[in-house]
């Protein structure tokens, strides 16, 4: 006769894993299900993400610039002190030809001693020392060995300051190299902000710096206020000549231009040199209060991190950022005013 078993039960702790478990999944399901997708930056919250990526891409284009500018002028310093060390070594190598040759005649003809040659051609320091043998030369050798060592001196000198020039270079040249990587990474972050817009916000967006922008057919709105200084409107003349033209980072034309680029190639184009960057071109000259602001003066915002040209009527004449042309603005659009520099 067959036996008959109840099946085992499961036990009270199984039961409880179980029924915590099937609850926890559902309400993971039901969280899941109900969880909103994470929120896309709306226009205008990109705007001001890709206008604060810009304005550190400005600084660090700034520097960029600054280290660039370094490394021209170091290249130059160690070019003309090479020359110079070339040139002397000749003068060397001349003034002991000299004196070896008058060495050789005295030894001929027993006028001095056979040591004296070799103290001639490979110490001289160390010879005119030896007040010994003064007395053994004539009034030329002194001299012309007086010649040597400070030839000697001026040669070491300048060997030293070229060496500690080349490794002034080397740091420079990994500065620009760091500083170039910063900018094209704020560069394309702020690109991939931009390309999250959709078709519709990007024209806004364009429609709104259009807005901010006035043409070189605006003219008639800058007043007819007095310029600072000739050179001060004959930078303005030039810069507006470049109307239009894109803004590049590290650009300082006549092609494309970054703000200071600009500020600097129209004040050359006035025939006056003044320095490349932001935070140089501020001591170009003297600082002024907005109120006493002429076209032509140098204008500078946001902790300097952005320099344009004043064009009269609280107007600036600048290459603004990435994305835009050289063009006319109002001053209350661009940001925090700092001060005013007449050149």
């Amino acid at each position: 006769m067959a036996s008959h078993r109840r099946p085992k039960q499961p036990s009270r702790t199984r039961v409880t894993v179980l029924t915590t478990a099937a609850a926890a999944a559902v309400a993971l399901t039901s969280q899941a299900a109900n969880a909103a997708p994470s929120e896309k930056p709306n226009k205008d919250e990109v705007k001001s993400k890709v206008d604060k990526l810009y304005h550190e891409s400005e600084l660090a284009t700034d520097k960029y610039n600054g280290a660039k500018e370094k490394q021209d002028k170091l290249e130059k310093e160690i070019g003309t002190l090479q020359d110079q060390v070339a040139r002397g070594q000749d003068e060397l190598n001349d003034l002991r030809d000299g004196l070896g040759l008058m060495a050789s005649s005295q030894y001929r003809t027993g006028a001095i001693d056979p040591s004296v040659q070799l103290f001639l051609s490979s110490d001289p320091d160390d010879y005119l020392d030896k007040a010994s043998t003064m007395d053994q030369l004539s009034s030329q050798q002194v001299e012309t060995l007086k010649k040597v060592q400070a030839k000697q001196r001026v040669l070491a000198q300048q060997r030293k300051e070229a060496a500690e020039k080349l490794k002034d270079l080397a740091d420079t040249r990994e500065t620009l190299g760091k500083k170039k990587k910063e900018v094209q990474s704020k560069l394309a972050e702020a690109q991939k902000l931009l390309n999250t817009l959709t078709t519709q916000e990007k024209a806004a967006l364009a429609e709104e710096e259009q807005r901010a922008s006035r043409s070189a057919g605006d003219r008639a709105d800058l007043g007819n206020e007095a310029p600072a200084s000739d050179r001060g409107a004959a930078a303005l003349a030039a810069a507006d000549s470049q109307v239009g033209k894109p803004y590049v980072s590290g650009g300082s034309g006549p092609n494309s231009y970054d703000c200071s680029g600009l500020t600097q190639w129209a004040y050359a184009q006035a025939g006056v040199s003044i320095t490349r960057t932001t935070y140089t071109q501020q001591n170009d000259g003297t600082k002024i209060g907005r109120s006493q602001l002429k076209p032509g003066d140098l204008v500078f915002f946001n902790n300097l991190g952005h320099v344009g040209l004043y064009a009269g009527n609280n107007t600036l004449l600048h290459a603004p950022k990435p994305g835009t042309v050289v063009r006319y603005e109002s001053m209350d659009t661009v940001g925090s005013f700092q001060f005013g520099v007449r050149i």
